[in-house]
């Protein structure tokens, strides 16, 4: 896909940006990336500035933290392949034994 101008409206403000994304996904992070803001600013009464730094401090967490899930599930799951071929292995001596 190509890149296109896509606006997105952040805080009450416009920003135009390039994306190859689908539109529902820019509506989407349009939408995570707002309603972050507007949680924080009325938690906090920061200035706009100072509120979009601690939403970006919040997103960057949760960033982090779905990428470390990722990771362990990744692990979990090349781990499970591990033990299910083992286990067919061991199915196939115990097949190849009876005969």
């Amino acid at each position: 896909m190509d890149k296109r101008k896509v606006t997105i409206h952040v805080g009450g403000k416009a920003y135009t940006l390039m994306s190859t994304d689908t539109d529902e996904y820019m509506q989407r992070m349009e939408a995570l990336a707002d309603r972050t803001l507007r949680e924080i600013s009325a938690a906090t009464h920061q200035s706009v500035q100072a509120s979009a730094i601690l939403a970006v401090i919040s997103l960057a967490d949760e960033v982090i933290k779905s990428q470390d899930e990722n990771s362990r599930l990744r692990r979990e799951l090349y781990s499970t392949q591990e033990a299910l071929a083992e286990a067919n292995r061991q199915q196939a001596v115990l097949l190849e034994t009876k005969k």
